[in-house]
């Protein structure tokens, strides 16, 4: 197990600690996960993938389909709202962008491909392309 401290954990927990109402985290608070959570399932017709993607806007959320590698991308968007005698204390809310890009072991039909984003998981059908069988060539 690593033992090592992170960057600023210490003096962190002491401010959680000591005195948690003093200890302001800055504004725009954590950003997205750096990597997108996928399971990807196989069945003998098409591959599916639930990727989680909490409070990302439906039309925030980009798949892209080249032959076997399947592309994720998705933001977060955050407008301060600020009223007339109102400031904002702590904002914990995030905004920024991720992407993630995977190859699966057989072409997918983009074509009949579906998405569906539910509760903040996005699932993915992918159907699989039909093998085409190898020509053999002739030797001269």
């Amino acid at each position: 197990m690593n033992g090592l401290i992170t960057r600023g954990s210490l003096f962190d927990d002491f401010f959680k600690d000591v005195a948690p109402g003093f200890y302001v985290k800055p504004l725009h608070g954590d950003p997205l996960p750096a990597q997108i959570r996928v399971d990807v399932k196989e069945t003998p017709t098409a591959y599916t993938v639930d990727a989680e993607l909490p409070g990302v806007a439906k039309e925030d959320i980009q798949v892209t389909i080249e032959d076997d590698v399947v592309t994720l991308r998705a933001e977060v968007k955050q407008l301060d709202e600020q009223r007339d005698g109102q400031r904002v204390l702590r904002s914990e809310r995030f905004y920024g962008a991720v992407s993630r890009a995977f190859q699966l072991p057989q072409r997918v039909d983009k074509d009949a491909s579906k998405a569906r984003y539910d509760n903040g998981v996005l699932h993915l059908t992918l159907p699989k392309k039909a093998a085409i069988a190898g020509q053999r060539l002739t030797i001269e």
